[in-house]
């Protein structure tokens, strides 16, 4: 359930720096010295956020930047850079970055940037940055679940079935839909056999589940806040 970041920087110790910094708090890292390697990783892997250096040796940082954009306009770009003129600084904001730092820096500062930077993803795309339900909460920025206060380890395919279940909160989701979002599969079997598994570590009692309900015929439905209201 790790977020995926990418760390763009030609310097070694600052690599490492971020990846012992970041690992501490449940991120998992993906390294990149050049924008070629760089452009690669997101061409193959699933990146929740970047923190970018611009001073690259391949390829000016503003144009890596503007590269990012172009493919992935909604991905939270933190820049990280020595370079501390308004100029850079505007210009880097201007091409769709979230947050500038500049070095030397606070790793406390720097993960705190991060998380404003997903939550203000979530945000942009219409999402909680904190679901809550009938005693189950997600921390969609940290990807953290708990159960009436207790921390439940899910696996990554139980989360991304989860997480796409809150985005549609309260509306039923087909088998069809689901499908499509969370596997490669055609099998309903196969959506059966994760909800079972989401029930057992978030139901008080898995059968009879009062957030994950069964919709006779069609698919699946997350219970919504609102309903917690009414009820």
């Amino acid at each position: 359930m790790s977020l995926n970041i990418l760390v763009i920087d030609d310097e070694p110790p600052i690599r490492k720096l971020l990846r012992m910094g970041l690992a501490t708090q449940g991120y998992a890292i993906l390294e990149a010295p050049n924008a070629r390697i760089a452009l690669d990783l997101l061409a193959k892997d699933a990146i929740d956020l970047i923190i970018l250096d611009l001073g690259l040796p391949d390829m000016r940082g503003h144009d890596l930047l503007r590269r990012i954009r172009e493919d992935h306009r909604d991905l939270p770009v933190v820049v990280l850079s020595s370079r501390d003129d308004e100029p850079g600084k505007v210009e880097a904001l201007d091409l769709g970055a979230d947050d500038y730092v500049t070095k030397p820096f606070g790793m406390g500062e720097l993960l705190a940037r991060i998380r404003a930077a997903l939550r203000h993803q979530l945000a942009v795309q219409g999402e909680r940055a904190l679901f809550e339900v009938d005693g189950l909460s997600v921390d969609l920025v940290r990807r953290i679940v708990r159960v009436r206060g207790a921390e439940v380890k899910l696996t990554p395919r139980e989360y991304d079935f989860l997480r796409v279940l809150i985005q549609h909160a309260g509306k039923a989701l087909t088998h069809a839909q689901l499908m499509k979002e969370v596997s490669t599969s055609s099998d309903p079997q196969y959506l059966r056999v994760y909800m079972r598994q989401l029930r057992l570590k978030l139901e008080a009692d898995p059968e009879r589940p009062r957030i994950l309900l069964t919709e006779t015929g069609i698919g699946y439905r997350l219970r919504a806040p609102e309903d917690d209201v009414r009820t």
